[in-house]
């Protein structure tokens, strides 16, 4: 019987520390990889600005705004955004953002910083720019858009400009079904008396932190002296808008081998360990099990709401 409830306390302990270190990698882990994807995505966007004539920004997320708030000419239409590649810089100063936005919301996507919801124009256009973030992991981009307020400003700078945008209204949650918040908005413009589609820009990520139950929505205007940007077509029918924060059912089974895997590379660890212990075999052992527990936490992490 004490062998039994000894065995069963040392098995929970190891449960429970590697929940520990899946909660670190989540944590601080994914940070590292979001931070290379961003100095990778800094640069590519840098040279895309200078291939269009377009000067790289030297001011920073606290820049004041009567500098930030320069804006370049918007060209006749912005060039097609290719998935999972640079489209946008953001920068919001009172929570310290500074991110390169690529297109796309995929968990791929989401790993190296905030997405751009394909479908949605792009900031600056016509319309209703929707962008994803995570609230958690990878950088946590969009960790602090609950302390952002009405009359807060949005910077985005894309391959046409330079644009500013306002907070209309203080943020505000939503169920995950509620996909409307990324359509347009209308307005009855008071002069023509005609209905005319406003210049907003939508962001959203999960809420409460540490959870994907509802989604965080900040809603911002245009407020900017040039002329927006012509609107993108239309998606095509079968597209239609989701948050996607659901994880990947692919992943799953590639999941439980990498953990079925992890757990044999721990066990025969164990066993080597334990007929011939000392320093050395302890640190031989670990690091082909860091390895394996490494890729069994890569899997895991994409199976689960890819927004946290």
């Amino acid at each position: 019987m004490r062998r039994v409830i000894g065995g069963v306390g040392k098995a929970l302990i190891t449960v429970g520390l590697l929940i520990l270190l899946f909660v670190a990698y989540q944590l601080w882990g994914t940070g590292i990889y979001e931070a290379q994807a961003q100095d990778d995505l800094k640069r590519q966007f840098a040279e895309d600005l200078r291939e269009r004539g377009n000067p790289t920004p030297t001011t920073t997320a606290t820049t004041a705004p009567s500098v930030t708030t320069t804006t370049l000419p918007p060209l006749e239409a912005p060039p097609v955004p290719v998935e999972g590649e640079p489209v946008a810089r953001i920068r919001i100063p009172k929570i310290a953002v500074d991110k390169i936005v690529v297109e796309g919301t995929t968990v791929e996507d989401l790993r190296k910083g905030p997405g751009h919801y394909v479908g949605t124009p792009l900031p600056g256009q016509i319309g209703n720019a929707g962008i994803a973030g995570h609230r958690t992991t990878y950088g946590a981009p969009f960790g602090e858009l609950d302390q952002l307020t009405t009359g807060d400003e949005i910077f985005v700078q894309t391959l046409t400009g330079n644009w500013r945008y306002v907070l209309s209204e203080d943020p505000f949650e939503v169920t995950p079904d509620r996909v409307e918040v990324l359509e347009p908005r209308t307005q009855v413009n008071p002069i023509t008396g005609q209905e005319e589609t406003l210049t907003t820009l939508t962001l959203t990520t999960c809420h409460p932190r540490y959870s994907a139950a509802k989604r965080l929505i900040v809603f911002a205007t245009l407020d900017d002296p040039d002329p927006p940007a012509p609107a993108p077509p239309p998606p095509p029918p079968q597209e239609k808008l989701t948050f996607g924060l659901t994880g990947e059912r692919e992943s799953r089974t590639p999941t439980v081998i990498a953990g079925i895997a992890a757990a044999f590379v721990g066990l025969l660890w164990w066993l080597w360990f334990h007929r011939h212990p000392g320093w050395m075999t302890w640190i031989t052992g670990v690091i082909p099990f860091a390895v394996a527990l490494a890729v069994f936490y890569y899997f895991l992490e994409r199976v689960i709401p890819n927004n946290y």
